[in-house]
């Protein structure tokens, strides 16, 4: 049986003009795993790395921010059938510059009522569960 990738992903938010928190999505390019979907910006943990260095560096690397800080939010494993991985989520809300994706794929904000509308990959469920319970 195949070992579950191991991922840091970040939940990157911030507050709008109106003092609601918005959520930094990109959308998967259509020829990867779970492509064409909305996730939280991410990536594999590679050998030797920590999950903060993961995480530090895959977010620079996708969407060009530097973290100083995040707040554990939850670990997910999940079983796609083709492929199991083992999700450590953080939430970001101390950073700087302007999440811009890096890879050619679509971004923007949303308000977590507007999560609904959206199709996530099946994993990304638990932590949307949880920013509704925690309402953040």
């Amino acid at each position: 049986m195949p070992k579950p990738i191991h991922v840091a992903v970040g939940v990157i938010t911030s507050t709008n003009e109106y003092q609601q928190t918005q959520y930094f999505l990109t959308k998967r390019l259509d020829n990867v795993h779970q492509g064409g979907k909305w996730e939280f910006p991410g990536g594999k943990v590679e050998k030797g790395e920590t999950i903060a260095q993961a995480l530090a560096r895959e977010l620079k690397e996708e969407v060009n921010i530097d973290v100083f800080s995040c707040q554990p939010l939850t670990i997910i494993h999940h079983d796609y059938g083709d492929k199991k991985v083992c999700l450590e989520v953080f939430v970001v809300d101390n950073y700087v510059g302007e999440p811009t994706a890096q890879e050619g794929q679509q971004q923007s904000w949303f308000a977590l009522k507007e999560f609904k509308n959206l199709d996530f990959p099946k994993a990304n469920e638990a932590i949307i569960a949880q920013l509704i319970t925690r309402n953040l």
